[in-house]
């Protein structure tokens, strides 16, 4: 798991399973339990989080077939608890304790939604195979990120944006830009590592997969806007793992803010892409919002809104940055604390 500083979007996922892993969140081990967390039933449709992080609501279940365990204070539930665990990389003990205590089912609050806890085989295949499932984002992470983006959409709407997004992934596409990714690299080692006897690594990792994922979704050079949205960016990530109260004192409070001002940079940037494109002054390669900018269907009509494109992009540097970014962190301390491996790949071999 990854302490609150390190949001992944879904407020109620716990672990994950297998080989994969939640952008920023730690690998599981193969001896690990497999655990997925699962919303209880408040009164909506059968629905899930994103596919990494499966969470379900059933309607209309009578009280009586609920599985053990409490809900604890209203809003608040057990979401400290949960909190306090990650801060001190217990989250692992913490679940394995509502295992020993309820069982492999219990139902739980986190964040201000009633959730359901399963682990174990059965609850993997249920999660992956079960045809009752659809995706959709907790209360609280709406919020924040706000609608439109593909873990909102379901059937031929869901078909449609993940078709769009893959455009800008072709093999083809990512070719292109490794030339602007290297020089982003190449800029950031020269300006805050070249001549350090010692850096601090995480947050320039941070900064560095910022700076590329930015150039390569949004076309951002360095300057002013890209500096002002790293900022909104940085705030809108403290509150995705926080208790939503909506007090001007809490972090989930600064998180919508944050949000609110970061989306219309992200309009603004669109709206100028948009008049680019139009006028024909403007490369379908350049970023993803000019890719999905200038996709067209069969009748000529665009395949997005503005909308839906703001809101998978913020979706798309959420998803990449923390997961990259803490990767190559570990990839660093792997190299510092094995000189032979560092050796060999200086040397090219």
């Amino acid at each position: 798991m990854v302490p609150p500083s390190r949001p992944v979007g879904v407020e109620s996922t716990l672990a994950t399973t297998g080989g994969a892993s939640l952008p920023g969140s730690r690998r599981a081990s193969p001896e690990t339990p497999a655990r997925r967390v699962a919303k209880s039933p408040p009164p909506a449709s059968p629905i899930a989080s994103p596919p990494e992080s499966p969470i379900f609501t059933r309607s209309r279940i009578d009280p009586a077939n609920l599985p053990p365990g409490s809900l604890g204070l209203p809003v608040i539930g057990q979401s400290l608890g949960l909190l306090c665990a990650m801060r001190s990389n217990t989250d692992d003990q913490w679940i394995r304790d509502r295992i020993d205590m309820y069982g492999p089912v219990s139902k739980l609050s986190l964040f201000g939604t009633p959730t359901v806890l399963i682990a174990g085989p059965a609850a993997n295949k249920f999660v992956f195979f079960s045809s009752a499932l659809a995706t959709k984002q907790p209360r609280s992470a709406q919020r924040i990120l706000g609608g439109n983006s593909i873990f909102d959409l379901h059937g031929a709407d869901h078909r449609r944006v993940r078709g769009a997004l893959l455009e800008f992934l072709r093999p083809d596409m990512l070719k292109m830009y490794v030339g602007k990714i290297d020089g982003e690299v190449q800029r950031h080692i020269e300006e805050n590592w070249a001549g350090r006897a010692t850096v601090t690594v995480m947050p320039l990792m941070k900064r560095m997969t910022f700076d590329i994922i930015s150039a390569l979704l949004f076309g951002l050079e360095r300057g002013d806007a890209r500096d002002t949205l790293s900022g909104e960016f940085a705030r809108v990530m403290e509150g995705i793992w926080a208790i939503p109260v909506n007090l001007p004192f809490t972090a989930f409070r600064r998180s919508l803010k944050a949000s609110g001002r970061g989306r219309r940079v992200l309009e603004g940037i669109t709206r100028e892409k948009k008049e680019k494109v139009e006028q024909g002054k403007a490369s379908r390669n350049s970023d993803l919002i000019t890719c999905l900018l200038s996709l067209t269907d069969e009748h000529g009509e665009r395949v997005l809104t503005d909308e839906e494109i703001v809101a998978n992009a913020i979706v798309a540097l959420i998803a990449g940055h923390d997961t990259t970014s803490i990767l190559m962190t570990f990839m660093v301390r792997q190299l510092a604390n094995d000189p032979t491996t560092l050796a060999a790949m200086v040397q090219g071999k």
